[in-house]
């Protein structure tokens, strides 16, 4: 009853923080989306659409490379030292990271140092050092990390999948690069890359904090307005997920098994729903994998938008018994797919996706960052509407939503090689027509 008595709490008194305005402003050619908030914290994220087509195969890892050396490594009028020290001093921090569909440079920072913070902000990406010390340190940063990935199993297992499934299309590329491409990049490349980047039609500005409308104009004609207009970039290439199985070998304690499948673009009235169902189908996985059989310490289900045009349904789990725990991940997608999701079952589920979605987003970054992700997955306003469509949601839509795109799976396995077998990887049943889904009861 307290668990009950929490989330009620905690819904209504978030419901008014998300519903506080969030503006669209055009300034000077560029996007501004403001969600104005009572918070002590504000956070800046200036987005540049592309991701992996702004670079080519030898390129990979270039992005996050040129935009952390330029925002972190000094400007012409202060050093990389200098910097630190000031953004220690306000408790400023910047950051910067390259994704499948869009990059970002930002910054987050106390209300009270937000006029200094920006002018730093706004230096650090204006006019960077970028020199060859900074360079090198950043690029052997980056190869380390690049090769633990692949020494990680289950990194290498997200590796392989996307491989597997992106074979030739821009999104078989990797943003944060290969040891062997990095390794390559030189300083000439970052300055050349960095300044074809940062142009009008290729980038925008997600803010949240209690900051002034007038104040962030003016902010933004004063600095950001002088970057060149650029070129929008071009729309990736995109592969559409059919039925497959790859086994790679690799003698490990347990073994790792993902499967993709179709599911609708985020921005799609099917979007926000489908998510919703997946994270129903990650409940049941967890009672009957986890807890029922204890065939994994950690199943999971769940929408993947991390490549927009292609996202993807996906089930995960590691285990020392691959073929049994493949039966039934695949028996509990066919159980829903016939008797679908029961009423009490969605009901129950609205208050605690609300709730998990809400705590996940309190922080002026996290909501900066969603907003930053559903602008590039084509309307930022999902953010602010994930209350109403979710509390909307009917047992009906979501039985049909699941039906209709969790059909072909693709799979990927890394582990011992003799536990498995082809057939071992099941597919869900094909789209059941209408009359063949029994009406669920409670």
């Amino acid at each position: 009853m307290k668990r009950i008595i929490y989330i009620i709490i905690f819904v209504c008194a978030s419901a008014p923080l998300f519903a506080q305005a969030t503006k669209e402003l055009q300034v000077e050619g560029i996007k501004v989306i403001f969600k104005r908030t009572d918070k002590a914290v504000a956070t800046v994220n200036l987005c540049i659409r592309g991701g992996v087509t702004n670079i080519t195969e030898a390129q990979q890892g270039l992005e996050p490379l040129a935009l952390t050396i330029a925002l972190n490594g000094g400007t012409a009028t202060i050093n990389k030292d200098a910097l630190a020290a000031e953004l220690e001093k306000l408790g400023t921090e910047f950051g910067a990271d390259a994704r499948n569909d869009f990059s970002y440079m930002t910054m987050t920072c106390l209300r009270e140092n937000w006029d200094r913070s920006w002018a730093l902000f706004a230096d650090a990406v204006l006019h960077p050092a970028m020199d060859e010390n900074e360079f090198k340190l950043e690029r052997e940063r980056m190869v380390s990390n690049a090769k633990q990935l692949e020494a990680d199993p289950d990194q290498y297992l997200r590796i392989l999948a996307t491989q597997q499934l992106f074979e030739g299309t821009d999104y078989a590329k990797r943003p944060g690069g290969t040891p062997a491409t990095i390794e390559k990049l030189t300083l000439q490349e970052a300055k050349d890359f960095y300044k074809y980047l940062l142009g009008k039609q290729r980038i925008y500005l997600v803010i949240v904090g209690n900051l002034d409308e007038k104040d962030i104009t003016g902010k933004v004609k004063s600095t950001l307005a002088a970057l060149p207009a650029g070129q929008a970039p071009r729309a990736p290439q995109t592969a559409a997920i059919k039925q497959g199985v790859k086994i790679s070998n690799r003698d490990l304690a347990t073994n790792y098994i993902v499967g993709l499948g179709n599911a609708p673009k985020y921005y799609s009235p099917d979007g926000p729903l489908f998510q919703f169902a997946m994270s129903m189908l990650y409940d049941r996985y967890f009672v009957e994998l986890r807890t029922k059989r204890s065939l994994s310490y950690a199943p999971s289900a769940g929408y993947n938008n991390s490549y927009i045009e292609t996202p993807a349904a996906q089930l995960y789990i590691t285990t020392i018994d691959p073929k049994q725990s493949l039966e039934v991940m695949t028996a509990i997608i066919n159980d829903v797919k016939e008797n679908g999701f029961k009423p009490k079952e969605v009901e129950n589920k609205k208050k605690s996706y609300l709730t998990r979605y809400y705590m996940t987003n309190q922080s002026s970054g996290a909501q900066a960052n969603v907003m930053s992700t559903c602008e590039a997955s084509g309307n930022w306003r999902i953010f602010d509407e994930i209350n109403s469509r979710i509390g909307q949601v009917k047992t009906e839509d979501v039985n049909r939503v699941f039906n209709n795109y969790l059909t072909d799976v693709q799979w990927t396995y890394l582990g011992k090689e003799d536990k498995v077998t082809a057939e071992d990887f099941k597919q869900p049943v094909a789209k059941l027509p209408a009359s063949n889904v029994k009406q669920p009861k409670d």
